[in-house]
């Protein structure tokens, strides 16, 4: 009889068999991940949970920098600007981890039954907790988690299985040391639920003018308390982080066509194309005709979806 190999190995093994190159699996929310290259890359991280199981990444949000590695987890709570390095991959180590979106509708029934008090700032003003964080995931996480990536071996047993393992991740994820800021996703009227909602607008409509106030309104915030926490938040100006999408949406738009530079910056919203051009290279290091040739080259189609 052959012994049970542990969790983190057989999350391993369930990774490196299932992933895709969409990053998606049969269980709604559940994305997972395969990366061979070190390329550094710009992405807008959502709310999410990730677990490492090989290799490891490092992530910087403005002038912070998170890092985690095989057996410990990343949590966002919010859509952010951030510049990933993979840690220890390469072809015969690639970087291996399983995803789960962190959805406000799962989590609020989970809040009910936890019956945690708000926590308050000095003002009175329901405190903001960090909106990314990293640490070890417990066994007891683990092991959930293995358990829901293992029901893609029994795709009859997802539709029953796949919502109770999720509830239960949520659980351990509330009981453990994110659990503020994991329960700031299911208050409808946390500021970081405001904040949210602002960031989804901008992902939208990124080629649109953008109104700080009207934003704000669209929220219910001043315009100076929603400049305050949208930056809290995801270390980032409302115009920078619409910016941000705008160049990796141009990124994009150039993989597909790389010789239609004017077109691509056209589409994101740049009227000028010297001003297309020069924050392009500031934020990915060559200008977007060079940057474009030298990624159609170096990305390998048969990777899977690179989580934050």
């Amino acid at each position: 009889m052959s012994a049970t190999p542990p969790p983190l190995d057989e999350l391993r093994a369930l990774i490196a068999a299932h992933a895709r190159p969409d990053g998606g699996t049969a269980i709604g929310g559940l994305l997972l991940s395969r990366v061979e290259d070190v390329e550094p890359d710009h992405s807008l991280a959502e709310p999410l949970l990730v677990v490492m199981a090989q290799g490891g990444k490092r992530l910087m949000l403005g002038d912070e920098v998170y890092e985690y590695r095989a057996g410990q987890c990343l949590v966002v709570t919010a859509d952010l600007p951030v510049t990933g390095h993979f840690l220890d991959a390469g072809r015969d180590h690639p970087s291996l981890a399983m995803g789960l979106v962190l959805r406000p509708g799962a989590i609020a029934p989970l809040l009910l039954e936890r019956g945690v008090p708000r926590r308050t700032g000095r003002a009175g003003r329901a405190a903001v907790p960090p909106s990314i964080a990293t640490g070890d995931a417990s066994p007891e996480l683990l092991d959930a988690v293995t358990r829901l990536v293992r029901l893609l071996d029994h795709p009859a047993d997802v539709p029953v299985l796949a919502p109770l393992i999720e509830r239960e991740i949520l659980w351990r994820l509330l009981s453990g040391p994110h659990g503020d800021m994991i329960r700031q996703i299911g208050l409808p009227d946390s500021n970081l639920t405001h904040i949210n909602r602002a960031a989804q607008w901008i992902r939208d409509n990124y080629a649109e003018p953008l109104r700080v106030e009207d934003l704000a309104r669209l929220v219910g915030m001043s315009t100076s308390a929603f400049h305050r926490h949208f930056r809290t938040i995801t270390a980032t100006s409302p115009i920078q982080f619409q910016k941000r999408i705008r160049l990796q949406e141009a990124r994009t738009l150039l993989l597909a066509h790389p010789h239609d530079v004017a077109g691509a910056g056209h589409l994101v919203g740049y009227d000028s194309q010297s001003q297309f051009t020069r924050e392009y290279r500031r934020l990915f290091g060559a200008p977007p005709g060079r940057d474009a040739a030298r990624l159609s080259g170096a990305v390998d189609p048969r990777e899977g979806r690179r989580l934050p």
